[in-house]
């Protein structure tokens, strides 16, 4: 399985960037899709998560200002980002948890990373 992610970039404060990570290769179903970032001297954190069911989890700091959308027929995974703050800014993973096949064990999956940067 491989994942693409894209959408990154430069923004002003208040402005909006809307990442996608779509996943290709053998996959019977993605049982959970999400974005993590990492900023420079930091751990990696969860920014938002979105279930098979369509349940969501979001950080804290990104509640309001920050969708996570998925469409299984594409197997891709969106994080729409309004308001963008520069403490939003970092590297942007998308983190897939995906089953290849019936009754097969569930395996994480990892983007490559897509960098946002929010100007002050």
């Amino acid at each position: 399985v491989q994942l693409q992610a894209s959408g990154g970039g430069l923004v002003q404060a208040g402005g909006s960037l809307r990442l996608s990570c779509a996943a290709s290769g053998r996959i019977s179903r993605i049982n959970r899709m999400g974005w993590y970032r990492q900023a420079p001297g930091t751990q990696r954190e969860l920014v938002a998560q979105i279930i098979s069911g369509g349940t969501t989890l979001y950080a804290d700091s990104v509640k309001g200002r920050f969708t996570i959308s998925r469409d299984n027929d594409k197997n891709t995974v969106y994080l729409q980002m309004n308001s963008l703050k520069p403490e939003d800014t970092a590297v942007y993973f998308c983190n897939l948890a995906v089953v290849q096949r019936n009754w097969g064990p569930e395996l994480d999956y990892w983007g490559q990373g897509t960098q946002v940067t929010v100007s002050s």
